[in-house]
């Protein structure tokens, strides 16, 4: 099972490794879900852990509907990011009527290199008009190979029926994105979750977070290794 977790600055991703995350989704604004973050914090991540680092390219937390301008800078931000060794995307984009922008999401990748590119489409599709039919479309894009979902719900826990149905797709679909469940999942209700969902990937952020002697928020490498342990123990299936 892969373990992915969110970081926010180099100790965050070096703590994740620690624990024995597989991978980190790097971004700035956690409260606002996560905005793209500096360069130049990607360039001194990349160089500093053994990790696969997902970057996230959002300009803004307004909403997933972006106009020229913010495609624009997306690109830009792609760009940056591509000089990386290895590098990973987070994106995700709809039309105003909430489907996926395919017009959009194709110009993205194109910058991030098509087919070599490794994308997560981030949890934009949380907020489609048809969860399973925006999954099932974005099996077009051979890129994104995951999709970030609480399966529609404010946390994973709530949508967990619905993730359940996402990894039947998946495992009848060849072809389609892996699907990584995140938000509001804990060391205390993964156990019963993996065991209804069957996902194999998932993504924590607060729940391997603890203050340190300052009052900050951190990665807590003793979770993470927790969370580590869980995974190991789970059957496969």
């Amino acid at each position: 099972m892969k373990l992915e977790v969110i970081a926010l600055s180099l100790e965050d991703a070096l703590a994740a490794e620690e624990g024995g995350a597989d991978r980190i989704e790097l971004i700035a604004a956690m409260e606002q879900g996560g905005l793209t973050p500096p360069i130049e914090l990607a360039e001194r991540v990349a160089a500093r852990t053994k990790l696969d680092v997902q970057v996230m390219v959002r300009p803004h937390g307004r909403s997933f509907v972006y106009g020229e301008p913010e495609l624009e800078r997306m690109a830009e931000d792609i760009r940056a990011i591509r000089r990386l060794d290895k590098p990973g995307f987070v994106l995700g984009c709809l039309t105003p009527d909430k489907r996926v922008d395919s017009r959009a999401l194709s110009r993205l990748l194109a910058e991030a290199g098509e087919s070599g590119a490794r994308v997560t489409f981030h949890r934009a599709i949380d907020e489609a008009t048809d969860l399973e039919q925006a999954y099932c479309e974005l099996g077009a894009f051979p890129a994104i190979r995951r999709v970030l979902t609480s399966g529609g719900a404010p946390a994973a826990p709530a949508g967990a029926a619905l993730i359940r149905r996402l990894r039947q797709l998946e495992a009848a679909m060849p072809g389609t994105p892996a699907v990584m469940a995140g938000s509001g999942l804990t060391i205390e209700t993964l156990p019963g979750f993996l065991i209804e969902t069957g996902v194999r990937e998932v993504h924590l952020g607060t729940g391997v977070r603890s203050l340190d002697g300052a009052g900050r928020s951190r990665v807590d490498p003793r979770k993470v290794a927790k969370v580590r342990e869980l995974l190991d123990r789970m059957p496969t299936r």
